[in-house]
């Protein structure tokens, strides 16, 4: 559902001792409920538009029936300015409370402590009637080095699996933008699970409030390298985007989208985004022969369609791309495949990250020794690029890259708290 909300509808009757008994339709929930006396009555239904009808043959004469439809807003869905012009087309007015409240909630996660002049309280109340402050549940595994790995709650018994990674003197949070995924590259576990479910932007954002305000993290860095293919779910990631930099105060240059190669949708990238938000792209491989047996993407774009979509983005000499490259012992990990990963790459504005393959469930590859990886990095540092080697980090909470969806084997335990909720 997109985006999240509950329906309240408020039904008036006169005369109505007689009772009238009420459904929902079938499209939206079952319940059902009987009015036996006057006055106003209130049903909330968890539903994206719960349609409400009398049910024919209860329809007492002379009865007067009104109705009035509510809609509950996630407030992880909008923007602060998105989430003030929804209020002001409800209400006609509450523009600049709302992009209080909504301003106050994002920087504590929470609206106790809200205040408003007393001739605006009812306004107030009218604006909290109709958002939905409601995080879903999440699970919590921790490392010893300070990897931590949460699980959310995203319904039909799925979870959506974040990271919280420390660096040196920052914390970056890797989210995801899919349950699943279904590019099959055949390094990574979340490939193995097939396209599970696709996230809505409130799902991808929640998982950063979560972050924030739930764990009480300070979260530096976004990259969009958890589980999916990002530009699989072009809209809800953008959408995403937007509320991160229109919400929760992250500057564009503060998020990076990872992408197997999905050459299209790179290209509207390159056209869409701001320009400061960073583009990843997963290359894993010197020629087309390695990377049609690692990445199936690449039957559908091979890498000269690849390099001409990075090339776009490069133009103009602004921008520039992280090339990941999963090393993979006898696979791609040779000096030979240095050499010709840098032909390949040259011309591009590009810097490199190497990463040691990781273990996974049942594995199909193993990670080179540290002597082959230093070599490979040296070689590429000779070839004239910027290269960095990704430190392993949470791999003992299958935490890692190419990890996400291995939660079989390791400890976790429940976290009922759920931050900013608000009962009607």
């Amino acid at each position: 559902m997109r985006p999240w909300f509950l329906v309240n509808r408020v039904m008036i009757f006169s005369r109505s001792r007689k009772g009238t008994l009420l459904r929902t339709s079938p499209s939206s929930c079952s319940s059902f409920i009987c009015f036996k006396f006057g006055g106003c009555a209130k049903l909330v239904c968890s539903a994206p538009i719960a349609q409400l009808d009398r049910v024919p043959g209860f329809e007492p004469g002379g009865y007067r029936f009104e109705s009035c439809s509510v809609q509950m807003i996630s407030i992880f869905y909008h923007t602060q300015d998105s989430f003030a012009d929804t209020i002001f087309a409800q209400l006609g007015k509450g523009r600049l409370h709302a992009r209080s409240l909504y301003g106050y909630f994002m920087r504590r996660g929470t609206i106790e402590g809200f205040e408003v002049e007393p001739e605006a309280e009812r306004l107030k109340g009218e604006i909290l009637e109709r958002t939905s402050f409601e995080l879903p549940g999440y699970r919590v595994v921790v490392e010893d080095g300070g990897t931590v790995k949460f699980l959310v709650d995203m319904g039909e018994g799925l979870e959506a699996e974040a990271v919280l990674i420390p660096m040196k003197s920052k914390t970056t949070l890797c989210v995801s933008s899919q349950v699943g995924c279904k590019m099959g590259c055949t390094f990574c576990e979340t490939g193995r699970m097939g396209l599970l479910k696709s996230l809505g932007r409130e799902e991808i954002v929640a998982q950063v409030a979560i972050a924030v305000h739930g764990l009480g993290r300070q979260v530096d860095n976004i990259v969009f390298m958890g589980m999916g293919e990002p530009f699989d779910n072009f809209d809800e990631v953008m959408g995403a985007i937007g509320v991160l930099c229109g919400g929760l105060g992250f500057g564009p240059s503060r998020i990076t989208v990872s992408t197997s190669g999905v050459v299209d949708m790179m290209d509207r990238f390159t056209e869409e985004a701001d320009p400061g938000v960073h583009l990843a792209v997963s290359v894993n491989a010197p020629n087309d022969e390695v990377r049609k047996r690692v990445m199936p993407v690449n039957r559908k774009w091979n890498m000269a369609e690849l390099k001409g979509a990075m090339a776009r983005f490069c133009a103009g000499g602004k921008r520039e791309i992280l090339v990941e490259y999963v090393l993979m012992e006898g696979i791609n990990d040779s000096l030979e495949s240095a050499d010709e990963l840098a032909e390949y790459l040259r011309g591009l504005r590009v810097k490199v990250n190497l990463i040691p393959y990781n273990p996974q469930k049942k594995d199909r590859f193993a990670p080179p020794g540290q002597d082959v990886i230093e070599a490979f990095a040296k070689k590429m540092k000779e070839n004239g690029y910027l290269t960095l080697v990704r430190q392993t980090k949470g791999q003992q909470i299958r935490a890692a890259c190419g990890q996400l969806g291995g939660v079989d084997k390791v400890k976790i335990w429940t976290q009922t708290k759920k931050i900013g909720r608000m009962e009607a």
